[in-house]
């Protein structure tokens, strides 16, 4: 059977590239090792974060489907840094390492256009400088116009423990062998990239009395900007907060020898993620720093693993039971599953267009940790933007390219394919200068017309966000008329709202209830009319 788009490799970018070609009507197959592993998070279990949780609100307003997923099934909901203010506020979910698997999967499945196929892609059908399909381990082609690669971390993937190494892809799935060699037959050069994971816990065995609960907000949040929240704010799980002590320094000093990346193994070549470092790294680096914030964080509601944030290492197993041992609260900790560090091949980004379309081959796109990156969303958006430009070019049609002041997802490309990466990329607020314009209240304002024009914003959806803009316009052209007279360094002074909203320390809300205006406007409309009122001088 042929296709037009086949997706290889069902991970975060696979699930929103397939999801975005389908949508758009073209005949998509997303192909993967495992059916059962379908978005899942080998990681940590969050969707969001600082500057990410942003990405998530531009996927929704693309039309992408992570944050209605994470939406659905978070098992807490925090905004962060909103004390900063509106440019770098940015929501974090404890995503269910159970159920947003299968909500997603649900999503793939009620696809019409979308099939989905267990196998290992080996090598490309490549003609003319051109991709036609796939070769799958059994030898069967599959037939496409377009191939898009997100292949996560299992190109020639090696777990590190200690002086061991062993090839294999994530918690013990099988890696793709022979992929990365095709593509460096085919003209691509390869990078060698490397990460990690902590140690897992067991709940039962952590005493809670010796930490620091951290609660999820009591207001209620959503990543969509449709859909309203599902979940009970007082029901959500707790996280706790714990620090290293002396000993786990001392433990880990002693024994730093015996670390995969200090001499455990002699043959790595993989350069790890800066801005997401093992205990190890945090130790050397910052030796001046008495101690190091660690989070525990419940995986789901339906089993007892801990996730061990802050804690990644590459250390022997019998020197993790030590470090685990050495931190309040997990003297006796049981650990489930050990940390490791894990070695991949990716491709120099530098290699694609700013559609995510390869210069190398035509017809062949790259999303997610293969283009040199790191995290869920980061992996997500370039795979929507994939499948977006992959239809785009059935099509015959210019593909979508975001400009550094119109998205995260715009400056994460831009990056990548003109700098280029050397370790796994990692979006942070910094790496934007437009940040103030980036922010997560106006996602929609910015990107949804983009989500509509390439066909994946319609219906009900599309509608809502034309009325919600419309009474922005409107609430602020309202604010120019209606006068107030406030005190102003002991005088009074009649004022408009619009203007009297650029003092800092006004808020459109407390006006509404105090001088009785009336503005029969959503909480969010009165938001974003305010933000722009103040933001207008930038």
């Amino acid at each position: 059977m042929n296709y037009e788009v086949i997706v290889v490799g069902g991970g975060h970018a696979g699930c929103e590239a397939a999801l975005a070609s389908s949508r758009k009507g073209h005949k998509t197959l997303l192909v993967t090792g495992n059916i059962n592993n379908i978005a899942t998070m080998p990681c940590n279990p969050s969707i969001g974060g600082s500057a990410k949780g942003i990405i998530v609100r531009e996927i929704d307003a693309l039309g992408g489907s992570m944050g209605e997923v994470a939406d659905a099934t978070l098992i807490q909901m925090k905004m962060l840094n909103y004390a900063k203010g509106p440019a770098v506020k940015s929501l974090r979910a404890q995503a269910d390492k159970i159920t947003y698997p299968r909500e997603m999967l649900k999503v793939l499945r009620s696809e019409k256009n979308l099939s989905i196929k267990e196998g290992m892609v080996e090598d490309l059908i490549v003609k003319d400088n051109t991709v036609h399909g796939v070769v799958l381990d059994t030898g069967e082609n599959i037939i496409s116009n377009i191939v898009i690669l997100t292949t996560g971390t299992y190109l020639k993937s090696d777990i590190l423990v200690g002086d061991t190494r062993t090839r294999s892809g994530p918690h013990n799935e099988r890696p793709s062998m022979h992929l990365s060699d095709n593509l460096k037959k085919y003209g691509f050069n390869i990078l060698r990239l490397k990460t990690g994971t902590p140690p897992r816990i067991d709940r039962s065995t952590i005493d809670f009395t010796k930490t620091q609960r951290e609660d999820g907000d009591k207001e209620a949040y959503t990543f969509s900007h449709t859909n309203p929240p599902v979940y009970d704010v007082n029901n959500q799980e707790p996280c706790h907060l714990i620090y290293t002590t002396e000993e786990t320094k001392k433990i880990i000093l002693d024994n730093l020898n015996k670390s995969s990346m200090y001499g455990g193994l002699n043959d790595i070549t993989g350069v790890g993620p800066r801005y997401c470092p093992s205990i190890e790294d945090k130790i050397v680096r910052f030796s001046d720093k008495e101690r190091h914030q660690l989070f525990l964080e419940p995986e789901s509601k339906y089993y007892d693993d801990i996730y061990l944030q802050g804690f990644s290492t590459s250390m022997p197993r019998n020197i993790q039971e030590e470090m685990v041992h050495s931190l309040p609260g997990l003297e006796k900790a049981k650990i489930l599953r050990y940390a490791y560090a894990i070695e991949y091949d990716a491709i120099y980004p530098t290699q694609i267009k700013p559609s995510l379309e390869t210069k190398v081959l035509n017809n062949l796109f790259t999303a997610g940790q293969i283009n040199g990156t790191s995290g869920y969303e980061e992996a997500a958006c370039q795979g929507l933007i994939a499948g977006i430009n992959a239809g785009l070019k059935l099509e015959g049609k210019e593909p979508l390219i975001l400009k550094r002041n119109e998205a995260y997802i715009g400056v994460l490309i831009d990056d990548l394919v003109t700098k280029g990466t050397k370790e796994p990329y990692r979006m942070l607020t910094s790496r934007a200068e437009y940040r103030l314009l980036l922010r997560h209240d106006n996602s929609d304002l910015r990107l949804t017309e983009y989500g509509h024009n390439v066909g994946l914003v319609t219906g009900a959806k599309y509608q809502k966000f034309k009325e919600k803009k419309q009474n922005i316009l409107e609430l602020i052209e309202k604010l120019k008329e209606i006068k107030i007279t406030v005190d102003n360094e002991k005088r009074r002074v009649t004022t408009t709202v619009y203007d009297y909203l650029k003092n800092p320390t006004a808020k459109l809300e407390e006006l509404n209830k105090v001088f009785n205006l009336n503005l029969n406007y959503s909480k969010e409309v009165l938001e974003e009319a305010e933000i722009q009122i103040k933001y207008e001088g930038y």
